[in-house]
């Protein structure tokens, strides 16, 4: 699942480009995708929870991901390619969520007996970079017409493994309009509205990165696995983050802190990457 995100997030922008899928009308279906994710993520969770199946539900989102990806390739104008975008967009929306809710339904305390979810999360992490460097790889051989058949591939062997993981036992939650609630009451809390802000603002522009930056990379002459590599190293270097620097820094510095920080590192990112490409600099 994560080695499909892996050959996906980094390169898909560049093949709706490369498709003809001008700039303006890319960074606008990405941005109603994220809009349709937000959407598709919570009915399809109740959805298993009325069924009491997270992994048929789960199946079957990654089955339809799968199928509107593999007809990437026989999209024959900029329209098709974004009416694909969205129709993918919403069946993987809940992909992640409901991956999670089945790992943490496993998981154990770190004394007990099973496995601990850090690790899942630590190995989803591995195989999305590993997938980043394949595809890669198979671009600089193929060409970017790859990297949809990659991930449809990836997708359709994480349909056979969704069903290998037991399902676990769970309730319908009919507390639905008591979190939209208290949801609300949260951001009347001002500290809370402009921590939700803030936030925001920061990962939108890690969003138009993802949308962007390999495009950026290809135009100015960077080759394909280079490109991943680099791609490979930001993933790596999350991982540090949250797993090792990014507790300290929390504690040290308190939630604003942290978010003041990670500001000024994006701002600093934007900077470089608008005045350079050279890899050096961008590995930084």
């Amino acid at each position: 699942m994560y080695a499909a995100y892996g050959v996906a997030s980094p390169f898909l922008p560049a093949f709706y480009a490369s498709r003809g899928v001008p700039a303006a009308q890319l960074g606008f279906a990405l941005g109603a995708a994220t809009l349709l994710r937000l959407a598709m993520a919570p009915l399809a969770a109740r959805a298993a929870d009325r069924l009491q199946s997270l992994r048929r539900v789960l199946a079957a989102c990654i089955a339809a991901g799968s199928a509107a990806t593999s007809a990437y390739t026989a999209a024959g104008s900029a329209a098709a390619m974004i009416a694909l975008l969205l129709l993918q967009a919403a069946a993987l929306a809940p992909m992640t969520l409901l991956a999670d809710a089945l790992a943490l339904g496993h998981a154990r305390p770190r004394k007990a007996s099973g496995f601990e979810y850090g690790w899942v999360r630590g190995a989803g992490s591995a195989a999305f970079i590993a997938g980043t460097l394949a595809a890669g790889q198979a671009i600089a051989a193929r060409g970017l017409d790859a990297v949809p058949w990659m991930q449809a591939a990836l997708l359709a062997v994480a349909v056979a493994a969704a069903f290998a993981v037991p399902e676990i036992a769970h309730a319908a939650d009919a507390r639905g309009a008591l979190a939209v609630r208290g949801a609300k009451a949260l951001l009347r809390v001002p500290e809370i509205a402009f921590a939700v802000l803030a936030a925001a603002l920061v990962l939108g522009s890690h969003a138009m990165h993802d949308a962007f930056a390999m495009i950026r990379w290809r135009e100015a002459g960077l080759a394909p696995f280079l490109s991943s590599v680099l791609w490979s190293e930001a993933v790596a270097a999350e991982v540090v983050v949250f797993f090792l620097a990014g507790p300290r820094l929390v504690a040290r510095l308190r939630p604003s802190g942290a978010m003041l920080v990670a500001a000024l590192a994006a701002t600093i990112r934007w900077g470089v990457m608008a005045s350079t490409a050279e890899p050096f600099f961008l590995a930084l």
